[in-house]
């Protein structure tokens, strides 16, 4: 793709270059110190390329240039450009000479222009674009200056830099004539073609490039459109400055080229970069005034503020306290920690939701993707391990391999809501064990290995696989969901439509009045609260008080006694569920914007694990809090009874014996088993490979 060059300085308005000059050299800050011709000292000392131009600072020193900026934007930052060379060459010359060009950067541009509303009136302008790069090309070296050697018949050897009159070049193109020869002989242009042209590779000059891909925020997009995206081109120290996944606020120029065919009228746009600002970690997309700031501390000393937050997840949706509050923490998040030797312990709460049809899960999750300063909602169904992820994908035109980030890396920071997360295919759903235990998705395709970050909370829903949610069968019984995954949820919330008269009179009050009226209003206005969100994502990270700790601790403890009590009692907690207090009692922390978490907020972590593991880790057969029935998928008392018939089988086995279903029936009876069960664990052996069908009705162990 062609960037155009530094042009001709005499070419250019003297003006603007001696207007730029008497900016750098002149323009004081605050304090009365002179302010870029110190980042350019400092830019000469770390032998940089670049320095950065407040656009702020421009309008106050003159209108004309910034005038020129938006109308002539291509010649005012060549002039630019030439300005901060001539200073250059005053402060070392020795470098100046080295460096084919200097830049200055433009920060903080007016106004940003959405990527769709693009147009030809742009054309050739600098504008501001705000989106997330969902791929790049890997850096690549662009030929600016092509030396050749032009080769007589006699022999003789004239070399030359082409393009002659120090341009950049446009397309690599043999020369049309040895300019040597026409300053040598006095003779036509056209008797000098004489002889060979080689490109001396060697003693060209070449600059860093790379092309990005500019998409939309998910925000930013009308509902039912497609997202829209531009290409960008990055030179110099602007490559490798982002990657997929990032989101970015970008300057740059509005240039075209030429799509499809070299004879064809139509052109698409593409962007050349003047300054690339990663806006990735510092949720810059919710824009925090100082009214809303002193909106917000306001609140945060509202004695009721967490309850009125809660109150505010999806109003329209009646009841569900719990479920809106685990909600409330996985949108603040607890405080992720590095240690010294690179660990990394994820701050993102993960929550999934267990539900008849009929109760709202969805509505659940759109408006968490909505109120989430960085959200994402997607399906199970239309979602695929690439989308979720990432993936290596071939460019049509250049035959490369390229990254595409994916709903996980595009969220990196915020909320990823997958709905019907059953019905998602195996192997799709294996992709994101990485990003929900480790925060990273890492790549190892067509000689691209690399590691995104994917920071992202997961709020997940489905469908129980037998319609409605059969208590007897237990957790792993009811969805169709690998315990890898199940065991990676900090909380897990079941749903059951059950009727119950005063709660429905509640309910069908509740939904007259949201359809009678506009609906229900919220304790805290939306964008109030998103703003609150974010702030808090930001700024706030508490730390355990000494009591906290003592609270989580003896909690943990007690609950491990029964099982270090007893050698057949089951486990009741694991480390996971430690963890996963710890992040509760963090993020209830922020939710008050407090520095530090004390009791209070480690009795309310404890209150709703409590709540959790009471529903989804309770052994349905001996009554007993199980976490096995989470981690495992099985209780303790089950896996038990499987190993007996195992071993049953076994013995038989050796003796080169099969067993017949009416002796297991037997066994399993006298183990307290019913035939579906006995029937469930028979069907897991023989899934597992441990045991195989001999003859109808007849088993053995697998040699």
């Amino acid at each position: 793709m062609p960037s155009s060059g530094q042009g001709n300085p005499e070419s250019m308005v003297v003006d603007y270059v001696t207007l730029f000059q008497d900016f750098l050299q002149s323009f004081t800050d605050e304090r009365g110190e002179r302010k870029y011709m110190n980042r350019i000292r400092e830019m000469v000392f770390y032998e940089g390329k670049s320095i950065a131009i407040d656009f702020e600072d421009l309008a106050r020193f003159s209108d004309e240039l910034v005038l020129a900026l938006d109308r002539e934007s291509q010649k005012a930052l060549e002039a630019l450009s030439v300005a901060i060379k001539s200073i250059v060459e005053s402060i070392n010359e020795s470098y100046a000479s080295r460096v084919r060009r200097f830049y200055g950067r433009l920060t903080g541009w007016v106004k940003p222009t959405p990527i769709r509303e693009l147009r030809s009136d742009l054309l050739n302008r600098l504008v501001l674009l705000e989106g997330i790069v969902v791929r790049a090309t890997p850096p690549k070296q662009r030929m600016v200056r092509a030396t050749y050697v032009h080769v007589l018949p006699d022999g003789s050897q004239h070399e030359f830099a082409w393009p002659p009159d120090e341009r950049e070049l446009e397309e690599l193109e043999k020369p049309s004539y040895c300019p040597v020869c026409v300053a040598e002989v006095s003779e036509e242009v056209g008797s000098l073609r004489r002889g060979a042209f080689r490109l001396v590779l060697e003693k060209s000059t070449f600059m860093d490039w790379q092309m990005i891909s500019l998409q939309e925020r998910p925000e930013d997009i009308p509902p039912g459109q497609l997202p829209r995206s531009v290409d960008v081109v990055l030179t110099e120290d602007l490559v490798d400055v982002v990657r997929p996944g990032d989101r970015v606020s970008l300057i740059g120029i509005v240039k075209l080229l030429r799509g499809g065919r070299k004879t064809s009228s139509v052109f698409d746009f593409y962007i050349e970069a003047n300054n690339v600002i990663p806006a990735q970690r510092l949720l810059e997309e919710v824009n925090i005034g100082p009214e809303d700031e002193a909106k917000i501390k306001e609140l945060a000393r509202d004695p009721l503020v967490r309850r009125k937050l809660v109150a505010s997840i999806a109003p329209a949706i009646h009841g569900y306290w719990d479920l809106k509050e685990a909600i409330a923490l996985l949108l603040f998040g607890g405080v992720p920690k590095v240690l010294k030797d690179g660990t990394r312990i994820r701050g993102e709460i993960h929550v999934l939701i267990i539900g008849d049809p009929g109760t709202a899960k969805s509505q659940l999750l759109q408006y968490a993707a909505r109120i989430a300063p960085r959200g994402l909602y997607t399906t199970g169904r239309g979602s695929s391990a690439a989308g979720l992820t990432a993936a290596v994908i071939r460019d049509k035109q250049s035959g490369e391999f390229f990254l595409e980030a994916g709903a996980m890396v595009l969220a990196d920071g915020g909320v990823v809501a997958i709905d019907e997360i059953d019905k998602m295919r195996d192997e799709d759903r294996v992709a994101i064990h990485e990003a929900m235990e480790q925060g990273t998705v890492t790549i190892s395709k067509a000689g691209i290995h690399a590691r995104l970050s994917a920071r992202a909370s997961v709020l997940a829903a489905g469908n129980p696989k037998r319609g409605r949610y059969v208590d007897s069968l237990g957790l792993a019984g009811n969805i169709n969901l690998p315990v890898t995954i199940l065991s990676r949820f900090d909380l897990i919330f079941i749903i059951k439509d059950v009727a119950d008269v005063s709660r429905d009179r509640q309910i069908v009050r509740h939904v007259l009045e949201v359809h009678g009226t506009e609906g229900v209003r919220a304790e805290i206005e939306p964008d109030l609260l998103r703003k609150y969100i974010a702030y808090a994502r930001k700024y706030v990270r508490p730390r355990l008080t000494r009591e906290a700790r003592e609270i989580i601790e003896r909690y943990y403890i007690e609950l491990r006694k029964r099982s270090a009590m007893d050698p057949n009692a089951p486990l009741a907690i694991t480390t996971r569920q430690l963890e996963a207090l710890v992040r509760l009692a963090e993020a209830h922390a922020k939710v008050a914007l407090k520095e530090e978490v004390d009791a209070e907020d480690a009795l309310e972590a404890i209150r709703l694990m409590n709540a959790v593991l009471e529903k989804v880790g309770m052994d349905v057969e001996t009554g007993l809090m199980d976490i096995d029935t989470l981690m495992t998928g099985k209780a303790k008392s089950l896996r038990d009874k499987e190993v007996t018939i195992l071993e049953y089988i076994r013995d038989a086995s050796r003796k080169g014996e099969c067993v017949k279903y009416g002796e297991l029936e037997k066994l399993g009876q006298g183990l307290g088993l019913d035939r579906p069960a006995l029937e469930r664990i028979i069907a897991d052996l023989r899934k597992s490979g441990d045991i195989y069908e001999k003859r109808p009705g007849c088993y053995m162990v697998v040699e």
